[in-house]
């Protein structure tokens, strides 16, 4: 039997049951430890204790040795960077560039990655879909990594790019109308071109189940 023939992809439900956790600890505890302190003590305790809960998780995973999810990584690093700036000023201005600032420099980590033997989004999969041993030293499936990285970099770069514009041009009414609006059709339409393209791949190097067995 051929390597081709003997490897196939997790299912969508493996694949969930394997990221989820890593989304619930690197994005949905630290944003519900931000509101609930945020009406406790205000911004900047806020701040601290979502930052907090990210070394937290880090310094866990040290002790243990065991391995620490590239998502959690990057979800600390913008952490960090938001704490920093509600801790020198808190003003209004400041709070909203926040999110600019750290959609740059993960779009800046997600282009000098790129330019390494393992790309962030090859470091990313293991997060959301475990891959059999062999599939990751591919050609296409490493030709998807890089593709991806530098894809996910132009989203975070323009993302900046454009709601800094929007934060300078447009009244705060305004700014968090749009900016709520975009920001979720971007995300969402960068997600929906992610799972395409890998399932595209996924298919070319025959690492997809046919049809007729997921009937």
């Amino acid at each position: 039997m051929s390597d081709t023939a003997a490897i196939q992809l997790p299912r969508p439900r493996s694949i969930a049951k394997h990221a989820v956790p890593h989304l619930v600890e690197a994005t949905v505890i630290p944003a519900a430890l931000f509101l609930i302190f945020l009406h406790l003590g205000g911004l900047t305790l806020a701040a601290l204790t979502a930052v907090a809960w990210g070394y937290i998780a880090l310094g866990r995973r040290v002790v243990r040795r065991q391995r620490i999810p590239a998502l959690l990584i990057l979800s600390s690093v913008g952490l960090t960077v938001r704490t920093v700036i509600v801790i020198i000023n808190g003003n209004a201005f400041i709070y909203f560039l926040q999110p600019v600032i750290v959609a740059g420099v993960i779009g800046m980590i997600f282009l000098l990655s790129a330019l390494t033997p393992r790309p962030l989004v090859h470091r990313l999969a293991g997060d959301f879909c475990p891959l059999p041993a062999g599939v990751t030293e591919r050609i296409g499936v490493r030709r998807l990594f890089l593709g991806l990285t530098l894809f996910w970099a132009a989203v975070n770069l323009g993302n900046a790019a454009f709601t800094f514009w929007l934060l300078v041009s447009q009244s705060t009414a305004v700014f968090v109308a749009i900016r709520g609006v975009t920001g979720t059709a971007v995300t969402a339409t960068a997600v929906a071109i992610t799972v395409a393209w890998s399932w595209r791949v996924a298919r070319l190097e025959g690492l997809r189940a046919p049809r007729s067995r997921l009937a």
